[in-house]
């Protein structure tokens, strides 16, 4: 039940914040400018003579300039970059594998290679530093591949 609250709150809050009060705040946008600031100003009424010629001229100038404040907000922006680092910091799907392909085919996948590489390598002879690395990364894929989640670290250093 509590996850079944949580996904309506999630979808709630994507659909007001997307669709609603975007579509709100677009409409009031418009009729707003255009009856208190276009109809009153001799110019603004000559040139946009309706409503919908305001909301047609303004499309066509304001999508495209609008797509590049948002083109250049997600590549030349430092504001970007500083939001995916903190989504990624807390998405806790870095943590622990995501169910599916990557727990039920990667994860015993990349253990049975582990294992078979050793197995491999100690005909050759393998130190024991390497050793004990290998088993500490056959643990950690076990532990994920049950269910578990590795330990998320208090402080992201920057690589």
């Amino acid at each position: 039940m509590k996850k079944l609250f949580s996904r309506a709150w999630f979808y709630f809050q994507t659909g007001y914040a997307q669709y609603f009060t975007f579509t709100l705040a677009l409409i009031n946008m418009l009729t707003t400018t255009y009856y208190l600031a276009i109809i009153q100003n001799e110019l603004g009424d000559t040139i946009f003579s309706s409503f919908s010629t305001y909301v047609i001229i303004s499309s066509v100038i304001g999508i495209p300039l609008l797509i590049l404040i948002g083109f250049t907000h997600m590549r030349r922006s430092v504001i970007y970059k500083s939001q995916q680092d903190i989504l990624q910091e807390s998405w806790p799907y870095n943590y622990f594998l995501l169910p599916g392909i990557q727990k039920e085919i990667m994860a015993p996948l990349f253990r049975e290679l582990l294992e078979l590489e050793r197995k491999s390598l100690s005909n050759e002879g393998i130190n024991e530093q390497q050793s004990k690395r290998l088993t500490v990364l056959v643990q950690k894929l076990e532990l994920l591949s049950s269910g578990g989640s590795l330990d998320m670290p208090k402080k992201f250093d920057r690589v």
